[in-house]
């Protein structure tokens, strides 16, 4: 026997309604289990499934308790007891276990174990037996069927009243059945003769009407319900009895035919949920992948956008300093115009004062020519005067040639005046041609400081439209990722919707029929909902 170590003192209570399920093959290999085992015992699904049962058997369980489990469960009859298992860490749990063969076809194709919560008292009587046992001090005591009974004479007499109905009822029937006719044998008068005969006639007749209309009867329905309780809704019952036991047999066989059609209706559609609620968790699982795409993504063009939002600020910041640039050219702009006008005023000035110096020089040349006129005069009449004007004939020369020389300086000067008034009237030109170029150097800085001023302001909205749209894009991203998880939440609740319907489907598979007795069992609910509604309008 498995000795599953190590264990503990520590007892794992069963909450109040809570059903235990498992099924195992014919070899005792787990193929299904409730959620509820895989909380109670601890393991892990995959721990259990194709795994013994015995997994969760504690030491203290006697061999005895299996022993008899296994005869009855062979015998093809359900089995109640009282059992002692083992969690994986050691700690144990009661459970009345209630254990039934599995049919399809009329054949054992697997075992169900409901196991439910014991009361106190079960479990101090169990436990006091159980321990009994393994010391050795349960003398005169078995287990039978899960029940404690006394060994012995009284055990076999206990066991002539649990045989079978027909077996009892020949045993009776056939013990009168001898005492009549051993009292025919030993009567004198063939009267009592004929009449213990007739008593033996009677009894055997008796015993083959309650054979066929009793005993059999009930222990046909008596199968039908061991099949009924182990799935087997195949198993057909045909009443042949007669009276409370026909319809018995009667109520089986509607039974049956009811339950066909729910487990039957209640299969189909749970496969279909099945199918429906794989497809959704796969469609949510794509969706939750593609969500988590998306927000990777969402999550990059947020980072592209605080890059463009940063980009956006170096621009805006490299735009406001272009537009104080731009003031600042507009402003030197601007007083180099007053400038190039004041040196065309001032060019003016000079041209003025140079026409004035020519005037003068005009002036000075006049007066050389009267000085050259007035010499020459002089030096006639020094001339006419002889020695006496031979003194003032030489100031005469002198003053003369000074007026000659004071004549030709005048003209030179005069050229000079004049090639200078030609160049300053030529730099007025220039003047005149740099302040209007002036002007519209001008007038095109204050245009690009104007352009430049709308390109700030634009860049200032361009960048706060940029940080609300980063800013938005922070929001969306964050509850695209909530979305994510809320669609990964709903893929996992669609997967655990998906494995609930399968673990249904596995726990339906307990009860076996084909599909021809699907079908005539909806056609009979069919007929019975006809005959239930021509009753309700007969009344």
């Amino acid at each position: 026997m498995r000795n599953n170590q190590p264990v503990t003192g520590i007892e794992y209570l069963l909450k109040a309604g809570q059903s235990i399920v498992s099924k195992t093959d014919t070899k005792g290999r787990i193929t299904y289990v409730n959620p509820s085992f895989i909380e109670v015992s601890g393991f892990t699904e995959e721990e259990l499934l194709g795994k013994a049962h015995n997994l969760v058997r504690h030491p203290d369980m006697p061999p005895q308790a299996f022993a008899d489990l296994w005869r009855t469960l062979q015998a093809g009859e359900p089995w109640t007891g009282l059992v002692k298992n083992r969690r994986k860490n050691g700690d144990f749990y009661w459970v009345v276990a209630n254990v039934v063969p599995v049919k399809e076809g009329g054949r054992v194709t697997g075992y169900m174990s409901v196991r439910t919560a014991p009361s106190r008292e079960q479990v101090r009587a169990a436990e006091a037996l159980y321990q009994a046992i393994r010391s050795g001090a349960a003398q005169g005591l078995a287990i039978v069927r899960g029940q404690a009974v006394r060994a012995g004479w009284r055990s076999r007499l206990a066991g002539l009243r649990a045989l079978p109905l027909t077996r009892r009822l020949a045993l009776l029937m056939g013990a009168q059945a001898l005492l009549l006719a051993g009292l025919g044998l030993s009567a004198a008068q063939p009267a009592w003769q004929a009449l213990a005969a007739l008593g033996v006639a009677g009894t055997l007749a008796a015993w083959a009407e309650l054979h066929r209309n009793i005993a059999r009867p009930l222990h046909q329905a008596t199968q039908a319900v061991y099949a009924l309780a182990g799935g087997d809704l195949a198993h057909p019952i045909e009443p042949d009895g007669s009276g409370e036991f026909r319809h018995l047999q009667l109520a089986l066989r509607q039974l049956g035919i009811n339950l066909r059609a729910i487990v039957g209706d209640v299969r189909r559609n749970v496969g279909s949920i099945e199918e429906a609620t794989r497809a959704i968790a796969a469609g949510n699982g794509d969706l939750a992948s593609r969500t988590e795409a998306q927000a990777a993504s969402l999550e990059q063009t947020a980072g592209s956008l605080g890059q463009i939002a940063a980009a956006a600020g170096h621009n805006t910041a490299g735009a406001l300093r272009a537009d104080a640039l731009v003031e600042a050219a507009s402003g030197v702009a601007g007083r180099g115009g007053e400038a190039v006008e004041r040196v065309g005023e001032t060019m003016g000035r000079i041209s003025a004062s140079a026409t004035r110096i020519a005037d003068i020089i005009g002036l000075i040349d006049g007066i050389a020519f009267q000085t050259n006129l007035l010499a020459l005069n002089a030096a006639v009449e020094a001339a006419r005067a002889g020695e006496q004007g031979r003194g003032f004939a030489v100031v005469a020369g002198e003053v003369r040639s000074l007026a000659q020389r004071s004549a030709a300086a005048a003209r030179e000067i005069k050229g000079l005046i004049e090639s200078s008034n030609g160049q300053v009237e030529e730099g007025g030109q220039l003047v005149g041609d740099a302040g209007r170029t002036m002007r519209d150097v001008v007038g095109s800085v204050r245009e690009a400081a104007a352009i430049m001023g709308d390109i700030a302001r634009a860049s200032r909205e361009q960048d706060e439209g940029i940080a609300q749209v980063n800013a938005a894009m922070a929001q969306l991203d964050t509850i695209t990722r909530h979305n994510a998880a809320l669609v990964e939440e709903a893929a996992l609740a669609s997967g655990n919707v998906a494995e609930e319907a399968s673990r249904l489907v596995q726990a339906l598979s307990v009860f076996k029929f084909d599909d021809g007795q699907a079908r005539s069992a909806k056609q009979s609910r069919q007929h019975l909902m006809q005959v239930k509604d021509f009753a309700e309008a007969d009344q």
